[in-house]
């Protein structure tokens, strides 16, 4: 039965049916394994990656657990239990340990990759959320309560807490600076991570509830997805102005640009991918593949060259990851 069901999506995924909307020609995104969570029910939160090492880390915030994934064999690799709300994650390739973010009690925590025991612990404070490693200096970024914490990897302390307007969602860092997604501020902010302060702040275009982040550095593009109504708006990174403004799917909380292949995906959970591709005019709507309600994290590898969902329980269908192989 399983192999009936796995095959039955993936033939919906590579026909662009289930209520999909797409041009014609071959669907961008294929199904090419459902990966199952055991026991795993409720909301699903962010994911990270091991890419050389195929591992797959999730946040299983309804259970309280985080799972390594084997993507090689689509086996577990192991469970920590008992954290309170695990939201944002971060995986330190050079140390292989993990990074964990928790809500509940506004903790990071961080672990061995290999074997998932406990060895360090910093208290941030109050909803602890989304994780982001700066590429430039190896440090871990966390936005908590109406601030970005600045973590060292080797010493585990805290070296700064910047304060923000509101608390941050989804957020990006690239050469000395955090694009921040404010919503509850209404706007995004520019953080100078050496100064430890706001750089400049953009306005909401129109459109509220901006919660997932994506920095496409090559082209200077910085992508927000809103809630309130339903848009993807692509901002100049250095300036902050407006380029592009386009209807998407509902409910999104991830947004991942993929440079190889000059496009843009958004994770919703109103049950959909949305596809846009980039053209001499900018981007534009390329397909709608239909996933799970309630699927709105996920994670896009460029070195695998997967874009993976997480998938809720439902009804009789187990949590699953997806993995979807563009083409």
């Amino acid at each position: 039965m399983r192999r009936a069901r796995v095959l039955a999506l993936a033939g919906c995924l590579a026909l662009s049916a289930c209520g999909a909307r797409s041009a014609p020609g071959p669907a961008p995104l294929v199904l090419e394994r459902s990966i199952a969570l055991a026991g795993v029910s409720g909301r699903i939160d962010h994911l990270a990656i091991d890419p050389a090492g195929r591992r797959l880390f999730v946040a299983e915030l309804g259970n309280g657990s985080v799972e390594a994934i084997d993507l090689a064999t689509g086996r577990s690799l192991g469970r920590i239990g008992g954290l309170h709300e695990p939201q944002g994650l971060g995986y330190l390739a050079g140390r292989d340990e993990l990074v964990v973010a928790t809500g509940g009690d506004g903790m990071l925590r961080f672990y061995r990759a290999s074997d998932l025991a406990l060895i360090g612990a910093v208290k941030l404070g109050q909803d602890a959320d989304d994780v982001r490693v700066d590429p430039q200096s190896g440090r871990v970024l966390v936005g908590y309560g109406s601030a970005l914490a600045v973590v060292d990897a080797g010493t585990r302390g805290l070296v700064r807490s910047i304060p923000l307007q509101a608390h941050p969602e989804g957020f990006e860092v690239e050469g000395g600076r955090a694009f921040v997604n404010l919503p509850q501020a209404g706007g995004l902010v520019v953080v100078d991570l050496a100064q430890g302060r706001e750089a400049a702040r953009w306005r909401n275009p129109g459109p509220h509830f901006n919660f997932p982040l994506a920095l496409d550095p090559d082209a200077g593009l910085v992508a927000a997805v809103y809630r309130m109504p339903a848009k993807l708006v692509l901002f100049s990174a250095a300036s902050g102005a407006v380029k592009q403004k386009l209807d998407t799917c509902g409910d999104a909380d991830d947004v991942f640009f993929d440079r190889d292949k000059k496009r843009l995906y958004v994770v919703c959970g109103g049950g959909s991918v949305d596809v846009f591709s980039k053209g001499r005019a900018g981007y534009a709507a390329m397909a709608r593949v239909s996933t799970r309600r309630g699927a709105r994290t996920g994670l896009f590898s460029s070195q695998l060259d997967r874009l993976y969902v997480a998938v809720r329980a439902s009804g009789n269908q187990s949590a699953a990851i997806w993995a979807l192989r563009p083409r």
